[in-house]
């Protein structure tokens, strides 16, 4: 065997899995593709988000929280074990509201998480108490409040990955890029695993893959249904500190950037347009209308892996053990749990019953339904 675990992806998902194996004491390789694969990491927002994960899946709010809890452990471990920085803070995130309707709605989400047994960390605030919070600004005369979580917060998500990819392999385990995987095949003791570079072998498979996950896992009767969605997103040149806290498609980075976003396109391709960029844009002058004399740096797209339901996938093979997927759109935020919680289950493969709505066989009920 090359190593005990061997991961399928070198996203964030996939290495956040991977240093939890390692953390665990286990040995493991990471196999990573093509240069040119859709990179869902490489695109990414940087939220680390709890409010609204999970409105209708009780069991993925309380995973959020739970990764929301563990991030900042998670940082510190990985800043020692890389030896890079990762900017990341969690100073609650906002919700903005532009209109009487948009505040009820944000306050009833609130409200059905919160009868679903969650902490009440979600509260709507009033624009007098927003502009309080945010004495840099001024605010455009369309908002109205905003909805606010003291667990949410922001990261730089390709330091974050940085980190991931060099922590990997000081902690003695393996990233083998450009290495396209083909096929998995069941063998005595476990499996080999076909790439472009040769075979490999472990008694544990993970397959992080994004959207090709499917093609991996579904010939061994694992299926793992995925959908694509673009999003695009914009960048300001740099401003003086004027938003403390992260907000949702509105965002002020470390190094004094603006991140405006997101789209939500059914396209899977990374292409970028002038109508997506006038319609953020717009959305972003009416919250904050000093923005208008703000110069775009930069406009780019990614394609979001999304579980059928938008719950993440925890899915174990009944055919084969020890081959495991994992898939979600929430790869940044749920960094923590997969690195404490989801990497070190699978690798002693058995993940425990709390993941169990996790399962893929929730589509199979579904579709009986």
């Amino acid at each position: 065997m090359d190593a005990d675990v061997i991961v399928i992806g070198a996203g964030v998902v996939g290495t956040a899995l991977a240093f939890g194996v390692a953390k665990a004491g286990r040995t493991v390789m990471v196999v990573d593709g093509a240069d040119r694969d859709l990179r869902a990491a490489r695109a990414n927002f940087g939220l680390v988000w709890v409010q609204g994960k999970g409105t209708n899946a009780p069991a993925y709010s309380i995973l959020t929280r739970q990764s929301s809890d563990l991030w900042p452990d998670f940082q510190k471990d990985l800043v020692n074990s890389s030896s890079l920085p990762v900017d990341y803070s969690r100073p609650g995130g906002l919700v903005f509201c532009l209109s009487e309707a948009e505040y009820e709605t944000r306050a009833a989400i609130n409200e059905r998480t919160h009868n679903q047994g969650a902490q009440a960390d979600t509260v709507m605030v009033s624009r007098a108490d927003l502009e309080h919070m945010l004495p840099a600004v001024t605010l455009g005369p369309d908002v109205v409040g905003a909805s606010y979580c003291k667990l949410d917060g922001h990261v730089n998500p390709l330091q974050l990955l940085a980190a991931l990819h060099r922590a990997i392999p000081a902690m003695g385990g393996n990233i083998l890029f450009r290495n396209p995987v083909e096929k998995i095949l069941p063998v005595s003791g476990g499996f080999s695993v076909l790439a472009a570079q040769g075979s490999l072998k472990a008694p544990r498979v993970i397959v992080a893959a994004g959207l090709n996950t499917p093609a991996l896992t579904e010939p061994l009767g694992l299926s793992v249904p995925l959908r694509s969605e673009r999003g695009q997103i914009l960048v300001t040149e740099r401003f003086a500190p004027m938003l403390p806290f992260p907000g949702s498609g509105l965002r002020q980075t470390a190094d004094g950037t603006i991140m405006i976003g997101a789209t939500n396109e059914d396209f899977a391709d990374t292409g970028v347009t002038v109508s997506s960029a006038a319609k953020l844009s717009q959305r972003a002058l009416r919250i904050i209308p000093a923005l208008g004399s703000a110069r775009l740096v930069r406009q780019w797209a990614g394609v979001r892996v999304l579980p059928l339901d938008k719950t993440p996938i925890y899915a174990a093979s009944p055919n084969h053990p020890g081959l495991f997927a994992v898939a979600c759109h929430s790869g940044v935020t749920l960094a923590a749990a997969h690195a404490a919680m989801i990497g070190p289950a699978m690798a002693s493969g058995h993940l425990p019953d709390e993941f169990a709505p996790f399962s893929n066989g929730r589509f199979d009920v579904q579709k009986r339904a």
